[in-house]
């Protein structure tokens, strides 16, 4: 074979590829795109760096756009990640969460949890991403990803994803995309302009390079070329190296160029009419072979780059000999090569003589082979497995056949779905609707269904919205099924934020059906339209949402419908725990019975995640939230373990163990920002907030508040968190009471509004303990709150005992004030900052009424504030215990939180305090009251600041200090 075994004329193209790779092995990332015409050396320039890789010790994965023609979902990454397990094993174990998800791709594996949130492309694209990184720790990993032109949709929104994320990962992406109008190339360029990846564009060879392939493929030097085949080859292939090694091998064969002792030579004048470099190249090689080769590689041209030895031998009705004899002569070896990845596969050895192959065949021969290929696919493979079925629509749509093949395409369209291939689905589908004609309705109105499934799933929701009418336009569907659709579309418009949308298909839904509906069709659009009712305002909302959940809940066991049960079961979870926590309890114990008994773990894994939650707030246990944890790990369940990630920061902020929340915080969000999972990231922005306002830093949590209304957030579906949680909190520590019971009332108001399922605003707990502190509650109140069953959740119990205790010793009856204290005290064991924050609170009851022991309890809550950097409460304290005689010393921590300017003029860790309370234009009066000093000696302190900074007067003094606040 007359072929280049060097790579020419790309030095320069190596070198800058190489360069990403060995940053790669260093663990700094990269994405390099190779973008040319046809031929022009892509997948040589790619096989060498591989090659190169490969004897450094880097970890290769190849994969390539789709084999045989047909857009198939993910078909690239399969490729790719299976030829990586060839080269050596992967722990999926070493992948954590991620390992089950990469069961989509890789079937040993085991199957992915069947959920939607794992179909997630991002979620599954970070499992790639970390799959590289384990394969890479040592040498680096290089993922080659060929023919990216022909990649399905699914597998470029992975790639785009890889191509975001790889700068932190020992991992180097290469793809080869054809110079021509497709999504893979768009991406690329897209990618390049934010700086995100390299786009090499691979031009044709000049002369020298030209000069040096054929000599190349002549085996001599390149000086010795002689000067009519270097005309000759330059004016016919442009430079193109694979038409230069058509052309040097075509005039061989045709006996233009021959060889000898003296080397090559022109056997004679060339004629004035030189035929075109395909008639002397691939053309000529085609004519060449006899009637039933070249009709053995016509069939093959029809499914592909790459065929099958079996079909194409079904097909052709020879033996196997027979057909291996005929790939395997002189002309056909110039065509056709076995496949370096697949067995029994064969490949041309380029695009171009695929299409020249079927260039040459006439209609009528086309069509008759397509239909021998359909009837061939067909017998091997029945069924049509996987890939077959798009493959037998195309040949079928080759013969002719346009009912057939969108039978297939809307079967095939089905297919993807449940790969989780939800866009190429939708375009299968739509090519599919477009081959059925008005004579076929019921097949037609499958397809449409099937697409509307596709566009809910792919969340294009409006246009599945639309489309709904027309399926009931076109009628083949019975009621029922067109219920279920409806169904399907509330649900999907619920998930994309459009309540009003959902409530609207809930209603077509139930027309269908009609007043006379079984509940066994109703169950699924109660729980569904349950869901919907909750994001209504209103004052009802609980109500009409339990109704509706309880009735499905009740259909759902008797049918079975296991999903609805556990949707329902949960939901009641919620919906009751104002009203009777063990109720509560009782309803998601029953969702994970259901879940388990029916093999349903994501739906077991988020009964655990509630039934947690439920056990946190109930008596401070976090086991079985940590047992969700673990079990969504163990599951491959990514959005399910950061839920219950992110339940874990908000308990360990509620118990002070803010080391731990921060970090688990941190953890979440750089996932879930990453992999765009809109509800977990507003949660966990609103936990951060909780986190920051229980440090007293309202900085810090009013940006986390702004984050979460830039992540689309609605504060005021939120505002007890927002409220109740942490602003109010944040006042506290900040010793400004009114401005904590303006956010409780707040909470409160929004809460009356629009009843909520969240149930730790403060109503209570703290909201009662600064009431009865000051006078404005008492035991009406008290019992009042005690009477509610939500108040024995853990958190609120520790103040409301305390609020007891507070009564008790107001009531002169200080045995049982410090025996509820006592009480409150262990109920609020594992909330340090809230227990140390109440009993701040109480000592000023404490010491009036006489009970207790304040000074021991000053002293300890002191050392607490003073330890976690609350200046404000921690001075409260030393304030206090001053009026009671206390001897205090001075703590003169705080000095490293004074600007360096500042300090530098003397500014006392006192007089900074003050300067910072200047910011909200506070009288003396208010100051001290913040600070327990006297007016006067603000008064003092404020003169001293005017002095130290230079400024003219107070007024200059606060915008100063906004100034300071701002950083």
């Amino acid at each position: 074979m007359y072929r280049s075994s060097k790579l020419i004329g790309r030095d320069a193209e190596l070198r800058a590829v190489l360069a990403t790779l060995e940053s790669a092995q260093a663990g700094l990332g990269g994405a390099v795109f190779l973008v040319g015409e046809s031929g022009v050396g892509k997948s040589r320039l790619a096989s060498r760096v591989a090659e190169l890789a490969t004897a450094a010790g880097t970890r290769v994965m190849r994969g390539r756009g789709s084999t045989i023609g047909t857009a198939v979902p993910l078909r690239p990454l399969t490729e790719a990640l299976l030829s990586l397990l060839r080269s050596g094993p992967v722990d999926p174990t070493a992948l954590g969460p991620y390992g089950p998800i990469l069961g989509r791709l890789v079937p040993d594996w085991g199957r992915p949890p069947a959920d939607q949130e794992n179909t997630s492309l991002v979620i599954l694209a970070e499992a790639v991403l970390r799959l590289t990184g384990v394969a890479g720790a040592a040498r680096g990993c290089l993922m080659l990803l060929d023919d990216l032109q022909d990649a399905d949709t699914e597998t470029l929104a992975v790639l785009e994803y890889l191509i975001d994320n790889v700068a932190l990962q020992p991992t180097m992406l290469l793809g080869a995309i054809r110079a021509e109008s497709c999504a893979a190339l768009t991406l690329a360029r897209s990618a390049a302009q934010r700086g995100q990846c390299t786009l090499i564009e691979l031009g044709r060879l000049d002369d020298d390079g030209l000069r040096q392939m054929v000599g190349a493929c002549l085996g001599t030097a390149p000086e010795r070329v002689p000067v009519a085949v270097h005309a000759l080859v330059s004016t016919g292939s442009s430079g193109n190296p694979f038409l230069i090694e058509e052309l040097v091998a075509g005039m061989i064969d045709g006996a233009l160029l021959v060889g000898g002792p003296a080397g090559w030579r022109m056997s004679e004048e060339l004629p004035s009419t030189l035929p075109s470099i395909l008639a002397r190249g691939m053309a000529q090689g085609i004519e060449q072979l006899d009637p039933q080769t070249r009709e053995l590689l016509s069939m093959g041209a029809l499914l592909g780059r790459r065929f099958p030895l079996t079909v194409v031998q079904a097909a052709s009705g020879l033996s196997d000999r027979a057909v291996l004899d005929r790939l395997c002569g002189d002309v056909a070896e110039r065509l056709v090569t076995v496949d370096d990845q697949l067995t029994d596969w064969y490949a041309f050895r380029h695009q171009l003589t695929r299409e020249a192959l079927l260039t040459l065949l006439g209609p009528g021969e086309r069509t008759r082979l397509a239909q021998r290929m359909a009837d061939a696919v067909e017998a091997v493979f029945p069924g049509l497995p996987g890939e077959w079925c798009q493959v037998s629509a195309t040949l079928h749509l080759e013969a002719d056949n346009p009912e057939v093949a969108g039978q297939l395409f809307t079967e095939a369209g089905r297919r993807a779905i449940a790969q989780g291939g939800a866009t190429t689905a939708v375009a299968l589908l739509d090519r599919a609707i477009g081959l059925l004609g008005d004579n076929n309705p019921v097949a037609r109105a499958a397809a449409l269904e099937a697409l509307l499934h596709a566009l809910a799933e792919a969340g294009l929701v409006e246009r599945a919205l639309a489309s709904v009418s027309t399926l009931d336009q076109i009628g083949g569907v019975d009621p029922r099924r067109r219920a279920q659709l409806h169904t399907r579309l509330a649900w999907a418009a619920t998930v994309a934020g459009r309540s009003a949308e959902g409530l609207a298909q809930v209603e077509q839904a139930r027309a269908l059906l009609g007043p006379d509906a079984a509940a066994e069709d109703t169950a699924p659009i109660d729980v569904v339209a349950a869901h919907l009712v909750l994001d209504t305002a209103g004052q009802d909302q609980l109500a009409t949402a339990e109704v509706l959940a309880r009735r499905a809940a009740t259909v759902a066991e008797t049918v079975p419908l296991p999903v609805v049960a556990c949707q329902a079961w949960q939901l009641l979870g919620a919906l009751v725990r104002h009203r009777d926590p063990a109720e509560a309890t009782r309803c998601l114990e029953r969702a994970l019975a259901i879940a388990a008994q029916h093999r349903l773990p994501i739906w077991e894994i988020h009964a655990l995640i509630r039934l947690g939650n439920d056990d946190a707030l109930r008596d401070a246990s976090l086991y079985r939230l940590e047992q969700a944890r673990e079990r969504a790990s163990q599951a491959g369940a990514v959005t399910a373990r950061h839920q219950a990630e992110a339940s874990l920061a908000l308990h360990a902020a509620l118990r002070g163990d803010f080391d731990t929340a921060s970090g688990l915080v941190r953890q979440v969000l750089a996932a879930t920002t990453r992999l765009n999972l809109l509800e977990t990231t507003q949660y966990v922005l609103l936990v951060s907030a909780v986190l920051e306002g229980h440090q007293g830093r309202r900085r810090e949590m009013e940006h986390a508040l702004a984050e979460f209304r830039r992540w689309r957030g609605d504060l005021a579906l939120h505002a007890p968190r927002v409220h109740g949680l942490a602003r109010a909190f944040c006042a506290l520590l900040e010793e400004d009471r009114p401005r904590a019971l303006d956010e409780l009332a707040r909470a409160f108001s929004a809460e009356e509004q629009s009843p909520t399922v969240f149930h730790l605003s403060g109503r209570h707990g703290l909201h009662l303990l600064l009431q009865v502190m000051s006078g404005e509650a008492g035991w009406p109140a008290y019992e009042a709150v005690q009477g509610d069953s939500a108040s024995q959740l853990r958190w609120d119990l520790q103040f409301a005992l305390f609020a007891k205790a507070v009564l008790l010793g107001r009531s002169g009856q200080p045995d049982a004030a410090e025996e509820a204290a006592a009480e409150a005290m262990r109920a609020g064991a594992p909330y340090a900052m809230g227990r140390h924050l109440a009993l701040r609170l109480v000592c000023e009851s404490a010491l009036a009424d006489g009970w207790g022991h304040p000074v021991q309890w000053l002293r300890a809550a002191e050392e607490h504030f003073h330890r976690s950097d609350v200046p404000a409460v921690a001075s409260a304290c030393r304030a206090l215990l001053r009026q009671s005689g206390v001897r205090v010393n001075q703590r003169r921590s705080g000095a490293g939180d004074i600007p360096s300017g500042l300090r530098s003029v003397g500014v006392t860790v006192r007089e900074f305090e003050v300067l910072r309370l200047l910011v909200g234009r506070l009288s003396n009066r208010e100051i001290a009251g913040r600070l327990h000093l006297s007016p006067r000696t603000v008064e003092r302190h404020v003169s001293s600041l005017l002095g130290k900074t230079g400024l003219p007067n107070r007024i200059a003094l606060s915008k100063f200090a906004a100034e300071v606040e701002r950083g």
